[in-house]
């Protein structure tokens, strides 16, 4: 998330740099230390299909630009029928907002998270019917762990994107303009972040009492948002606290190699000032019936939440809850798969962003795997190969 908002000369300058992190269980520690519910399942991947071994990942937020999917929509009637069905699910012509924008309506969260969502599902399904392909696992960042609920056959497409038109209209409305802010921070390991944050915070509550303004109405904090690779990590919270987190990357000796990098987006995402738009999704939630409930996962996800396989429905309302105001653990979670006998991941929707944090993962971690971006139908040409490969590994 927000990667493309990161120039290419900016991440470049760390290139050469040797990160050195600790492994996934930092996070999931942290994780927990946060009140968060692990899911119990545990998983030993039995290399039992074609597939078995491939993980499909969904885009969140930054992803979107006008024409996504519109080739597809072209030349696919289960496309067509996909965006007929969310869109008369919201009462939003989302085939218009997705080909036509303009960028200025598109970007709106609350047109971005259902655009994001139809165009990542009908990628997905495209290629689920096409190549009798399904996935050995599913995740996805922030808003596309809805869409991977709904392609691991969870979540109903039309409810979903009832959800998150909500989610979008929520979030937005969880902070007043202008009081929230997000940066990436570039260089820095998840220990030290933590460090930064708790400073910030601290010097922007001191500087609110020196100079009190009555027209702030948020907190002042800032709080890891996404911990998205080796290298990058996002932070979110109150302007003024996220301003002081790049001051000290400046000037402080502690965090010296970093870089702060502030972003262009409409709210504070995945910090403790989400906290309305948890409680607003905790409301609709709370109103299913039976029927409306999760269905059974036909493969384990990875919820943002925990960065741990599960299957397990029971938990999933309570985790897209919690992920709304807690960090997307991104790195620990692509981490876990990679060892965990996943050989390919496949970035299905608009953009590459997930593929190209993917890539830094595996390489910290020294893996050897097929990580590539399913968008249009000139990527579709790859899945034969990289299928083909995969029924190799599995004896099949």
């Amino acid at each position: 998330m927000f990667l493309e908002q990161v120039s290419p000369l900016a991440l470049s300058s760390f290139a050469g740099h040797d990160f050195q992190y600790e492994n996934s269980t930092t996070l999931l520690q942290i994780s927990i230390q946060m009140n968060s519910r692990v899911p119990t399942g545990v998983y030993d991947m039995k290399l039992s299909s074609p597939f078995s071994d491939v993980v499909a990942v969904f885009p969140g937020q930054g992803s979107q630009h006008v024409g996504m999917t519109q080739e597809l929509y072209s030349n696919f009637s289960i496309v067509r029928e996909i965006f007929e069905e969310a869109s008369d699910a919201i009462h939003v012509d989302l085939k218009k907002l997705c080909f036509e924008g303009p960028e200025e309506i598109l970007k709106l969260t609350e047109n971005t998270q259902p655009c994001l969502l139809v165009c990542s599902v009908a990628t997905f399904e495209v290629v689920k019917k096409e190549f009798d392909f399904f996935p050995g696992a599913v995740a996805g960042h922030s808003l596309g762990e809805y869409s991977a609920l709904v392609a691991a056959g969870s979540l109903d497409l039309a409810q979903t994107t009832r959800w998150v038109r909500e989610r979008g209209l929520a979030m937005q409305r969880a902070v007043p303009p202008g009081e929230g802010s997000m940066a990436a921070i570039l260089g820095v390991e998840d220990p030290i972040i933590l460090n930064l944050c708790k400073k910030a915070t601290e010097r922007a509550i001191e500087a609110r009492k020196l100079q009190p303004n009555t027209d702030q109405q948020v907190t002042a904090l800032v709080e890891p948002a996404n911990f998205n690779a080796p290298g990058q990590i996002v932070i979110a919270g109150s302007c003024d606290a996220v301003q002081e987190a790049m001051r000290l990357i400046q000037s402080d000796p502690e965090f010296s190699g970093g870089k702060a990098i502030p972003l262009q987006v409409s709210a504070p995402f995945h910090c403790q000032l989400m906290r309305p738009a948890r409680t607003r999704m905790a409301e609709i939630f709370s109103e299913l019936t039976a029927s409306e409930q999760p269905k059974p996962l036909s493969c384990p996800y990875v919820p943002n939440r925990t960065g741990s396989l599960s299957k397990e429905r029971e938990l999933v309302l309570e985790l897209l809850i919690d992920q709304i105001d807690h960090p997307v653990l991104w790195r620990q979670s692509i981490s876990l798969l990679l060892n965990s006998n996943f050989k390919t991941i496949l970035e299905f929707g608009p953009g590459k962003v997930l593929t190209g944090l993917n890539k830094r993962i595996a390489n910290q971690l020294s893996k050897n795997c097929t990580l590539r971006s399913i968008s249009d139908t000139e990527s579709f040409k790859i899945l034969p190969q990289i299928f083909k490969s995969n029924d190799t590994h599995s004896g099949g």
